[in-house]
């Protein structure tokens, strides 16, 4: 009996067995460089706000990031080719790992030199509705001497870290991975997407 493969069936073996994975070719180079010049072009038109914590949108120390929220009903076409992919993504991993994924929610996230993000889970208090976390970088010819890696904090009391080199997309499980973003040297952009459950909690 032939079995049709999908795309992301590595990637739904990887969650099923370790819970996070990394994925190098989520988006083409072109398609990366067009997310890259729209995020720094709305940090520079000053169009990226300061971040909030939970649910309540609550101002903290713990992160140090501007971002802003990709509206669903007005995205641009680099947003567009983006949102297209995830849910291709989203879809895949539904069919392979049943997970209940119903949408996502993304923004841009700009960190100034210096800045990072206290080690923390993505789940928001009162809601389990974030069940797979994803990060995708924007940042071309970064160096790991740069810093910047996001931290994950595995089971074991290990950690892995996550260079964010442009075109790379971290996939984890938001209720199960601590994790934090390390100050850089230079300027880090990348997407945080979330891809949520109906919220039942």
């Amino acid at each position: 009996m032939h079995t049709r493969h999908h795309e992301f069936d590595p990637a739904s073996r990887a969650i099923a067995a370790d819970g996070w994975c990394v994925l190098p070719t989520l988006m083409t180079a072109r398609q990366t460089h067009d997310l890259a010049g729209e995020c720094s072009t709305m940090h520079d038109e000053q169009l990226l706000t300061s971040a909030h914590v939970g649910r309540d949108r609550d101002h903290s120390a713990l992160r140090g990031d501007r971002t802003c929220w990709f509206e669903p009903l007005a995205l641009s076409a680099p947003q567009g080719a983006f949102a297209g992919r995830i849910e291709q993504l989203r879809i895949g991993l539904n069919r392979a790992l049943m997970l209940g994924l119903v949408d996502s929610e993304s923004h841009y996230a700009m960190y100034p030199p210096g800045a990072g993000y206290a080690r923390h889970l993505d789940r928001l208090r009162h809601s389990d509705a974030r069940v797979l976390s994803a990060v995708f970088y924007l940042n071309d010819a970064w160096q790991e001497s740069d810093g910047g890696a996001l931290r994950l904090h595995l089971a074991d009391g290990s950690y892995r870290d996550v260079y964010p080199h442009a075109g790379t997309l971290l996939l984890f499980l938001s209720a199960q991975f601590e994790h934090e973003v390390l100050p850089a040297t230079r300027q880090r952009m990348s997407i945080a997407c979330w891809m949520r459950q109906r919220d039942i909690g």
